[in-house]
């Protein structure tokens, strides 16, 4: 079962930065419940192995591209981000003290502050694209204007994926109207 969530994690991440076409230096949201991909409703049979084998697929993915992935806790953090400290200093993201656990948090932000180098917790990022597996609402740490990306994967285990990119706001234009 690892495997499997880890090659679909992976599918999902690539087709993402495909469609999404991030600059390095970007922010990738993902938000993950490893619950909802054993099947269990969200909050309610955090797996550590899930998000874990979700981690293995997405980060080797983002890194690659030069990107900071910000992982999402639950809503026990206020759905507070992990992220490199290297990249709140860059956006001038205020750090939070917290440290995840699987039910404080969530077993996928647990191992992402794990894994990486020099983790922080920041409440807010704006990031250029996003991942939502699970259905955990992504949407409150994406760039103003989301834009719906259909991806290929649909499910990783159980847990439903949507993904979306973001792009500049339209302010006026052949397309607006003035009084």
């Amino acid at each position: 079962m690892y495997e499997e969530i880890k090659n679909a994690a992976q599918n999902a991440i690539t087709e993402l930065l495909s469609q999404a076409k991030c600059a390095a230096g970007q922010i990738v949201v993902v938000g993950c419940s490893s619950s909802e991909i054993i099947g269990e409703n969200i909050g309610k049979g955090s797996t550590p192995e899930a998000a874990n084998a979700v981690l293995d697929g997405i980060l080797p993915a983002i890194t690659e591209q030069g990107l900071f992935l910000a992982a999402q806790c639950c809503e026990h953090l206020n759905r507070a981000l992990v992220l490199e400290r290297e990249a709140a200093e860059k956006f001038g993201l205020e750090i939070v003290a917290a440290v995840p656990k699987p039910k404080a948090g969530g077993s996928f932000a647990t191992a992402a502050f794990a894994a990486f180098r020099d983790p922080v917790l920041v409440e807010h990022v704006k990031a250029a694209a996003g991942l939502d597996i699970g259905c955990t609402l992504i949407g409150m740490h994406l760039r103003d204007v989301a834009v719906p990306l259909r991806l290929g994967t649909k499910k990783i285990g159980e847990a439903l994926v949507t993904a979306a990119r973001t792009r500049p706001k339209y302010i006026g234009g052949e397309r607006a109207q003035y009084e």
